[in-house]
């Protein structure tokens, strides 16, 4: 379903982010923003921007950029790269990255013209059930073998690289091998997140024997190798996913779930999980078709359900180009929009193997316009209620004298009537797990790929000699009792994502991808990411670095402190609240600037700052 764009569509956030509450004209808005000169690192260090010819990759991580930008100067394709970089990651960043993880992918294909998904997402076992979650303490579940998902990244990456790729498996793994044999250098971000999580990890033989080596983290400045991942990768790579999905490792990480390999004397409360090798058998990748909006010109493509990412983007944008406040006070208005499109989440989206997930109805125009009835001059009550996507949409009420639609009341009851029994669960904390990284190469194949473990650390479970820690993917159900939710647990059924991979298409030609970590805080990053780019002209750099806020459906708005600072007082006075929170996300991305060239960005300061490189800086 497509969104047609108009004039002054779309909230122009990131104006607001320079000039204030007031949107210029929408003639002002370019359409292509003037390049950014490269930064360069004299001593061969990481830079967030790079632009040049013949591919470019962004990630959060050097090792793992390096990684891709190996596999296109040998000749292989965004999809070989991409699959280079994601293994890597599960060496420098596995604590949001691994095998044993999941994830969300994005391709466009030059040669067919078109965007096409694959599907990652780990599966619970079998023997879930909807009440699997009830009763046990968040912090429990997480560090438990009930918390670990049935692994899709390793099938993931073997049907991308057949269906799209040029190269088998074994090679695409070989530049992972290589960084963890040789080891790489700690960072202070590892060493953190490492410190963060040593009181779990130590509880735990084989992840405390491999990430806490002498019973502390690794220092900063230190080589940090992984000879028994390497191992596991050398040994996949020629034994193939089977190993995994059919095969002795299977075997170990069923052993690892149902009896963890807790440190003896540790008081932690440690439960077993319900993984069976015959979960790992049925495992199967997905290629979904992309959700799909047109707004001012332009497609942007996302992932559909399970992810919640393309359809609450896709959402937020009509919503957007639908409200009047968005010229009169357009941050108010994109707080109100994301408000509305959370709500909607929250109520309809899940498995769709499971729930019936009203994705063309979520998408449509008609369902925006009606949303965007209820964004007045002040903010919306807390919560807002979930909308009614039945396909019958009635245009916004007459505004009453103190500007709000005199029927709104109206429609936030049929809303509510429309999903009456369904929790309504408040978002659990963010913080900036998973990884995003995206790829082009020299023929225009384009990647834009979410990958993750969940948690920072998973559930803190290394499989013992293998190198990898388990993911706690399952904790992204809803934990009950909640009659109705579409993302309650249940046997074989994919937990909802926020994960939000997109690429943007300009007259058919890949324009822009980009993505976040983040957990829910994902969806608004890449919203926030684009209406910056697209509306004001911002670069893409300046769009990735600009201070950001997430408006969740909450009752208050998790924002950067520049953010507060700034925006805070006048946004108060409009009912709005704010909760601080150091840094929200950690994105990629890349834009095409035409005839060949290609700008790779990542962020220059959040979570240590991320890689940009290219194949060639010249033609």
């Amino acid at each position: 379903m497509r969104i047609k764009g108009h004039r002054g569509a779309l909230a122009p956030l990131a104006l607001i982010l320079v000039t204030g509450l007031v949107a210029p004209p929408a003639h002002a808005t370019p359409q292509v923003a003037p390049q950014t000169t490269p930064q360069i690192s004299p001593q061969g260090g990481k830079v967030p921007v790079a632009e040049g010819y013949g591919g470019a990759v962004a990630t959060v991580d050097l090792d793992a950029s390096r990684a891709a930008l190996k596999i296109l100067k040998q000749g292989g394709n965004a999809i070989d790269a991409a699959v280079a970089a994601a293994a890597t990651l599960g060496v420098t960043e596995p604590y949001s990255a691994g095998l044993a993880g999941g994830g969300f992918l994005v391709y466009y294909d030059a040669r067919r013209k078109g965007v096409f998904t694959i599907d990652g997402r780990e599966t619970a076992p079998r023997a879930m059930t909807s009440t699997a979650f009830e009763g046990i303490p968040f912090a429990e579940a997480v560090t438990s073998g009930l918390s670990a998902g049935v692994p899709g990244s390793v099938a993931q990456w073997d049907l991308a690289l057949r269906r799209f790729g040029t190269l088998p498996l074994r090679k695409a793994l070989q530049p992972a091998i290589e960084v963890a044999e040789r080891g790489f250098v700690v960072d202070q971000t590892f060493h953190d997140q490492t410190a963060d999580n040593a009181d779990r990890f130590k509880d735990f033989t084989s992840t405390s024997r491999l990430y806490l080596p002498g019973g502390a983290p690794p220092a900063v400045g230190s080589v940090f190798r992984n000879h028994d991942l390497a191992a596991t990768y050398r040994e996949l790579g020629r034994r193939g996913p089977s190993w995994l999905y059919d095969g002795a490792l299977g075997a170990e990480v069923v052993a690892t779930v149902k009896r963890p390999p807790v440190t003896p004397g540790a008081a932690r409360v440690v439960r077993p999980g319900l993984m069976e090798l015959s979960d790992l058998r049925a495992y199967r990748a997905l290629e979904r078709p992309p959700t799909h909006v047109t707004v001012k010109g332009l497609d942007v493509y996302g992932m559909a359900p399970p992810s919640s990412g393309g359809s609450t983007v896709g959402e937020a944008l009509g919503i957007l180009s639908a409200t009047g406040e968005t010229e009169k006070a357009p941050l108010h208005a994109y707080l109100e929009a994301s408000r509305l499109a959370f709500a909607d989440r929250n109520a309809f989206v899940g498995d769709p193997a499971y729930v019936g997930v009203p994705l063309d109805e979520l998408l449509s125009e008609g369902f925006a316009k009606e949303r965007a009835c209820l964004i007045g001059p002040a903010a919306m009550p807390n919560p807002a209620a979930p909308g009614s996507p039945d396909g019958t949409y009635a245009p916004c009420p007459a505004a009453s004298p103190t500007g709000v639609p005199d029927g709104s009341d109206d429609l936030r009851d049929k809303g509510v009537q429309a999903v009456q029994g369904q929790g309504a669960q408040e978002e659990k904390p963010e913080g900036p797990e998973t990884t995003h990284l995206a790829v082009t190469d020299k023929w225009g194949n384009v990647v834009a790929y979410n990958i993750t473990i969940e948690q920072t650390g998973g559930n803190g479970i290394v499989v013992p000699g293998r190198g990898f820690l388990l993911n706690n993917q399952l904790t992204d159900f809803t934990f009950g009792p909640a009659p109705g939710d579409p993302n309650l647990p249940a046997p074989g059924k994919r937990p909802r994502s926020s994960m939000a991979p997109t690429i943007v298409l300009k007259d058919g030609r890949p324009l822009l991808a980009v993505g976040s970590p983040g957990g829910a805080t994902i969806i608004t990053t890449v919203l926030q990411i684009l209406v910056n780019r697209f509306d004001l002209g911002m670069s893409l750099p300046d769009a990735l670095a600009a201070p950001r806020a997430s408006q969740r459906n909450a009752a208050a708005t998790q924002a950067e402190p520049a953010f507060i600072d700034r925006y805070g007082p006048a946004l108060t006075s409009l009912g709005h609240a704010f909760t601080p929170t150091p840094e929200i996300g950690a994105a990629t991305g890349l834009e095409f600037l035409g005839r060949g060239r290609v700008q790779a960005v990542a962020e220059p300061a959040r979570r240590g700052g991320g890689s940009a490189l290219v194949v060639s800086p010249t033609p």
